[in-house]
């Protein structure tokens, strides 16, 4: 007797905590359209950037961090959070569009590689004059001695 109202007061504890963990299920519509406000103040920030010239990545973080603040809030106000595959959607738009020159690798100024060459360049030209010059020095002041 005690162990069947033992086994009912579980299935009745089980069912209310089931109950509670029901998700509703993801409102795509109410995130296309919070997302969508991200995005528009997300673009007009990133207007003066400049960048279709160059990487804005350092300089534009916070905004960036801003724009990814909004998303992950409107993934959680509509149901949608555990659907990674949509806010990946966005950031990878997000990237095509406005971080698609950080990937390539640009070379330096020219006056960099000059300073960085150029030792190398004239220490290779000079040292068989210098080998040369130890190596006759030393033939010179030995046979001075002999003398």
């Amino acid at each position: 007797m005690v162990l069947s109202a033992y086994a009912l007061a579980v299935i009745f504890f089980w069912r209310g905590i089931a109950a509670k963990l029901v998700v509703p299920p993801c409102d795509q519509h109410m995130f296309d359209s919070g997302v969508d406000n991200c995005l528009s103040d997300f673009n007009k920030s990133m207007e003066t950037s400049g960048y279709q010239d160059s990487c804005p990545w350092p300089t534009e973080i916070r905004i960036y961090n801003k724009l990814k603040r909004c998303v992950d809030d409107w993934a959680k106000e509509s149901w949608c959070k555990g659907h990674g595959f949509l806010r990946d959607t966005v950031f990878l738009e997000v990237h095509k569009m406005y971080f698609r020159l950080c990937g390539q690798v640009q070379d330096p100024p020219s006056t960099t590689l000059i300073v960085l060459i150029a030792p190398v360049i004239i220490i290779t030209l000079f040292l068989p004059i210098l080998c040369v010059k130890l190596t006759t020095w030393n033939t010179n002041y030995v046979s001075t001695f002999k003398l």
